[in-house]
């Protein structure tokens, strides 16, 4: 039986300087949080808009009790920070340095057997999902996924399957 835990589920991507900022947007998340589980990070197209540049894209899961609202300002800080432009509206279609979506509130174990797509409508992170809530609940992956891409945050490095990553 698993203790129940409560956080919510991040969708993490980038692709200005994607292999730099990724590894700033987990290390500052580790400024806030002393671990979270994070998928294997994919290196994929982007989707829905017009780019020749790749994203790095992942999925993590960050145990708190803090309020949405609270969360949402540090994943805005971090894009901030990392250069993204909040207040262009078109934002959404245009490169991104860094970008931290709140997917959902989550109750491990409660909620993975929730359906990736009752998640999010962005397609290309439900392998993802369903990745990190195999690991979450201890189970092994059984589809086939795309090979993970390696990312170093001083000599941690991860981003080949999911795992779990401590601040020290």
């Amino acid at each position: 039986m698993h203790k129940q835990r409560h956080g919510y589920l991040l969708g993490l991507g980038c692709n200005i300087d994607p292999f730099e900022n990724f590894s700033s947007m987990v290390d500052l998340l580790l400024a806030h949080f002393e671990r979270f589980d994070i998928s294997r990070i994919l290196h994929i197209p982007p989707v829905g808009m017009n780019s020749q540049h790749f994203f790095l894209n992942a999925v993590a899961f960050i145990e708190t009790d803090m309020p949405q609202d609270k969360l949402k300002d540090i994943c805005n800080a971090i894009e901030m920070r990392l250069g993204r432009d909040r207040e262009d509206p078109d934002r959404k279609h245009k490169d991104r340095p860094a970008d931290l979506d709140i997917l959902c509130s989550l109750t491990v174990p409660d909620g993975l057997n929730t359906p990736a797509r009752e998640v999010t409508d962005e397609y290309f992170l439900y392998p993802l999902i369903d990745e990190l809530f195999k690991f979450l609940s201890d189970q092994p992956l059984n589809s086939q996924i795309q090979n993970g891409t390696k990312i170093q945050v001083g000599s941690l490095s991860f981003g080949e399957s999911a795992t779990t990553i401590h601040r020290n």
